[in-house]
Formats: C-alpha cells, sequence, structure tokens
C-alpha cells in the first residue's frame, strides 16, 4: 500500500487524509520534514498560501519539500497548494517551490463570500466532478510541459506536470474522491 502524507502544517488536513484512506492508500499527516522520507506521494493542502510559506520556513521545509519534488515524488497541490507549485505568482516577486512551469492568480474568483461550486470536466479523471472552490486562485498560464485537465469559466482549474498535479479547488471537501484516487494511481506507477 502506498503512503501519501498531508503537509500538515495548515488546511483541510484531516479532511485531505479521509479522502486518501478511501482511495486506498495509506493517509500520514506530516508535521517534520524527516517524515518526507517515509511517503510516496504529499499533498499540499488548501489553506492561506502566505501563512503556508511562513510556517513552511519556520519549520525548514522548503529546501525539503523542493527536494521530494525534484526526486520524482508525485506531488498533488490543492487551493493554496497550487499557488505554492507555481513559479510565477501575480503581484509577488518571487514564488515559493517553483516546480510547475504556470503562472497563477490568487484569490481569483473573489473572496471567502464568493466561494462556489461548480460542476467540471476534468481529462482523464471525471465529466461530472462537483468541485468546491473556497478564495480560490486560477492558472493564468501555462507552460509547454504542463497538461491542463479542467476549466471553468475559460479559467484553467487543474493541470499536471509530469508527477506534479494541481487543482484550484478543494477535492477533499466532497465524497468525490475520483481525483485523489488519480494522485494515488499517479503515485503507484
Amino acid at each position: 500500500m502506498v503512503k501519501i502524507g498531508v503537509l500538515g502544517l495548515q488546511g483541510a488536513i484531516r479532511e485531505h487524509i479521509r479522502s486518501v484512506e478511501a482511495s486506498g492508500a495509506e493517509g500520514i499527516v506530516i508535521k517534520y520534514k524527516e517524515q518526507l522520507d517515509e511517503i510516496d506521494g504529499l499533498i499540499l493542502p488548501g489553506g492561506e498560501s502566505t501563512t503556508m510559506r511562513r510556517l513552511i520556513d519556520k519549520y525548514d521545509f522548503l529546501d525539503a519539500l523542493k527536494n521530494f519534488g525534484q526526486q520524482g515524488k508525485p506531488i498533488f497541490g490543492t487551493c493554496a497548494g497550487l499557488i505554492l507549485l507555481a513559479t510565477d505568482i501575480v503581484g509577488q516577486d518571487h514564488a515559493h517551490l517553483a516546480l510547475v512551469d504556470m503562472k497563477v492568480e490568487r484569490n481569483a474568483f473573489g473572496r471567502q463570500r464568493e466561494s462556489f461550486e461548480a460542476a467540471i470536466n476534468i481529462k482523464g479523471v471525471a465529466e461530472d466532478y462537483e468541485a468546491v472552490f473556497i478564495r480560490a486562485p486560477y492558472i493564468a498560464e501555462v507552460g509547454p510541459e504542463v497538461d491542463v485537465l479542467a476549466t471553468h469559466n475559460d479559467k484553467i482549474v487543474a493541470a499536471q506536470q509530469g508527477h506534479y498535479l494541481c487543482s484550484a479547488f478543494h477535492p477533499e471537501l466532497t465524497d468525490d474522491h475520483r481525483l485523489t484516487e488519480y494522485f494515488v494511481k499517479m503515485v503507484e506507477r
């Protein structure tokens, strides 16, 4: 059974663990960088990207997370996790992990009160996926190696670059585990 870690600094950690376990993998909350050696894949959950970056720095996770991805281990970033993976963030001088060749726009669909759900098609995953968007970013541009998996209102909301997967929405907040299952299969491969 593959072991999927969920970065346990901030965000919907328990919900991701529940989704990972419903998808047939073992879920592990990652609180220390040394735990990265114990897992096969990693989820960077939603939350607030600036706060998450402060916590990543405080607990000395930055290089360990970059190395994890550069070793070819799969990483799935959801919402704020997507922002952490991007090489370019609109309105910011510096990216965080800079592992996926994309430019992202933070809070692109509006503030908390503008949160919404929408049925979307996710290439290779689902044609009727109910996606939950909460202060969601979107992907403004992608590089040539990035495969667009889903759009909403002509905005890119899910993508994959090799062993990196990202979504602007929160797959852990529904009982539809198909996107998490897709990530588990990526890790198994």
